[in-house]
């Protein structure tokens, strides 16, 4: 920090220098909570196939094939991150919900036994 006026801030080394100043609070907050995770990738891995197909959903041009989407969307990402098959537990809430529509919580994919 003491050597920061004397790089020019036009430089890579003075950019460098700004951005780790700007985000040291943030830095300082990852050391601080070891549950804290210092990179983004889980959530990057997690988008990557929405960003690749999104020509390919031409259905959510709709304001209800979009909410559509982001519901089974979200279903499938959530039974991956609780490590469920997906093809398994679409199917079981499908079914639950036919049977038992008014009764969701054992759906919760920490509540599923995993075979």
């Amino acid at each position: 920090m003491k050597h920061k006026d004397k790089i020019p801030p036009k430089s890579k080394l003075g950019e460098a220098i700004s951005y780790s100043l700007n985000q040291f609070d943030k830095f300082q907050r990852y050391l601080e909570d070891g549950r804290l995770s210092i990179d983004n990738n889980r959530a990057e891995r997690a988008i990557k196939p929405f960003v690749i197909g999104r020509k390919a959903w031409l259905f959510s041009n709709t304001c209800n094939g979009a909410h559509a989407s982001a519901i089974l969307y979200s279903l499938v990402e959530t039974a991956k991150a609780n490590g469920l098959v997906v093809h398994d537990y679409i199917s079981r809430c499908l079914q639950h919900i036919a049977e038992q529509p008014n009764n969701l919580e054992p759906l919760l994919p920490w509540n599923i036994e995993r075979g």
